[in-house]
């Protein structure tokens, strides 16, 4: 019998699928999008960026950006009772 894969995207498969409408090239705009320290954000994955995808427990989080780093922004989610801190390309959040 084959055993089944544990891996870090297991049961994302409808989460990192895009609807037939949306197919396409990610716009530039969405790839360079700028935020603010303080800034609140939803953390939502854009399928078609596969560089800096996450775990998925913090899809459709939201939380507050911390700090920039290179490209990318340091953000702090709520995770159960403990917050913690998610490196997230701009292409990944939306701004609330």
């Amino acid at each position: 019998m084959p055993k089944r894969s544990h891996g870090p995207q297991t049961g994302c498969r409808k989460i990192l699928t895009r609807s037939p409408r949306n197919k396409g090239k990610v716009s530039i705009v969405k790839q360079l999008k700028k935020f603010e320290i303080g800034d609140n954000v939803l953390v939502k994955v854009e399928p078609m960026i596969k560089k800096n995808l996450i775990h998925k427990r913090f899809l459709n989080k939201t939380g507050v950006i911390v700090e920039k780093r290179g490209n990318a922004y340091r953000v702090r989610v709520k995770d159960m009772n403990m917050e913690k801190d998610v490196m997230v390309l701009p292409v990944h959040l939306r701004k609330l």
